[in-house]
């Protein structure tokens, strides 16, 4: 029988597979949270390891199958790739990851198991195929080591040629690092995390800190600490401000946690967020984390209900999330190429609605978590162009390091952590 590690791995990549939900929300759910703690991280591995490597396992396996991929039953290829993905990259016994896969595929359809453990001895047996040449044929690299579908392979190829589109790929292989920040209002937060054995070291964005312990969430559930990649950090560090701060799109919540960690009495942040479930999520956080200075109200970006103006107001825009493929690669294989000038649009939008809350001489941070310029400087510089009361403002000085012309770029070649893209905006007008 299959450990429900294996067997909860086989249900979430069928139902995201399907598109029936997204990976976060579907590891979010009670019974992955259920499984004790090996079973929970190995089912994490399973999951995120499978999609991440998708391209590559489907290269491997289609040599070996007497069948083509797209006409086996869903299924029966979720528990091919779960049990080629351990085959390949995980240290489990072979037999494991054989047997327990073929229960599996037994499980969806009963007379596929002599089919999917034939297919997995000669895995076994053979292991995976040569890798084809990168620098000769980099789309078909792109495509099978790289893992990404054709379009974005074409697109990143393009865009960035060979060599700079396999080295993004093999960036967004690797697994995601986990960075975290510490709650100011609990001044024995680092001597409790060392005391329990975490080891932390400080990221280029400060007070940024990065951990490879699996022993954060427990802090993290007592408002100790609060796990958020680098870059959404820079980005709420950028829109910092004094006085009345909106956070338009502020779900999960953590960029309007930093906001009113920075600002402290000095600042009101109205965290905003157009779907009401996210709504009650957001206050939950806001109270476990005691930030007394955040209100958190459900209210459409495209719409907002404000009649005064902000002294600063942060657009993390809802993006194609192409920058976090490493932490969310169910993605690379939910989006088509229409999606990006889909999000483009309805960007623009966002942008030119929110302009107008920022009082004279305010700050608007635009910021996506996109690597494809449509969604981002072709976002903003066409706003520039049409608003000439707004500039792109100096960057302070520990922003340097991740300067892009006058923008703010992470990439994730040269920076660990998911891609983002900001740009800090000033509005003329007086200061005061």
């Amino acid at each position: 029988m299959p450990s429900p590690a294996r067997s909860l791995a086989l249900a979430v990549l069928r139902r995201v597979s399907a598109g029936r939900i997204t990976l976060g929300d579907a590891l979010a759910k009670p019974d992955a949270e259920a499984l004790d703690a090996r079973e929970r991280a190995l089912l994490h591995e399973l999951v995120l390891g499978t999609l991440r490597r998708r391209g590559w396992l489907d290269h491997a396996l289609a040599r070996l199958s007497s069948r083509p991929l797209d006409r086996l039953s869903p299924g029966v290829l979720e528990a091919l790739r779960l049990g080629a993905y351990q085959l390949l990259f995980l240290r489990v016994p072979p037999h494991a990851a054989v047997s327990e896969s073929v229960e599996l595929a037994r499980s969806v359809e009963p007379h596929s198991a002599g089919f999917a453990n034939a297919v997995l001895r000669r895995l076994q047996r053979e292991g995976p195929p040569l890798e084809p040449d990168p620098a000769a044929d980099p789309l078909a690299w792109l495509t099978t080591a790289g893992s990404l579908p054709g379009w974005l392979a074409e697109r990143w190829a393009s865009r960035l040629g060979a060599q700079g589109a396999v080295a993004r790929a093999r960036a967004l292989l690797e697994p995601a690092p986990t960075h975290f920040r510490l709650n100011p209002r609990h001044p024995a937060a680092a001597a409790e995390i060392a005391a329990a054995g975490v080891a932390a070291r400080p990221c280029p964005v400060p007070g940024a800190l990065e951990s490879q312990d699996a022993g954060l969430g427990a802090f993290a559930g007592r408002g100790v600490l609060y796990v958020q990649d680098a870059g959404s950090q820079l980005v709420a560090r950028l829109a910092a401000s004094d006085g009345l701060v909106l956070d338009a799109c502020a779900a999960p919540g953590g960029k309007a946690l930093l906001l009113a960690d920075l600002g402290g009495s000095r600042t009101l942040v109205v965290a905003a967020e157009a779907s009401r479930r996210r709504v009650l999520t957001l206050e939950r956080l806001r109270e476990r984390w005691g930030a007394v200075n955040v209100r958190v109200l459900a209210a459409d970006a495209l719409r907002p209900p404000f009649l005064g103006l902000f002294d600063a107001v942060l657009l993390d825009a809802p993006c194609s999330g192409l920058g976090t493929l490493a932490r969310h690669p169910d993605i690379r294989w939910r989006l088509s190429p229409g999606d990006v000038d889909r999000h483009a649009v309805r960007q623009r939008a966002l942008i030119e609605s929110l302009a107008r809350l920022v009082r004279p001489g305010g700050r608007l941070v635009y910021a996506t978590c996109s690597v494809e310029p449509e969604e981002n400087e072709e976002v903003v510089e066409p706003f520039l162009a049409a608003r000439p009361d707004f500039t792109a403002e100096p960057l302070p000085p520990w922003a340097e390091p991740f300067r892009s012309g006058p923008f703010v770029r992470l990439d994730p070649v040269r920076h660990r952590g998911d891609a983002f893209f900001a740009a800090r905006l000033c509005r003329a007008g007086r200061t005061g």
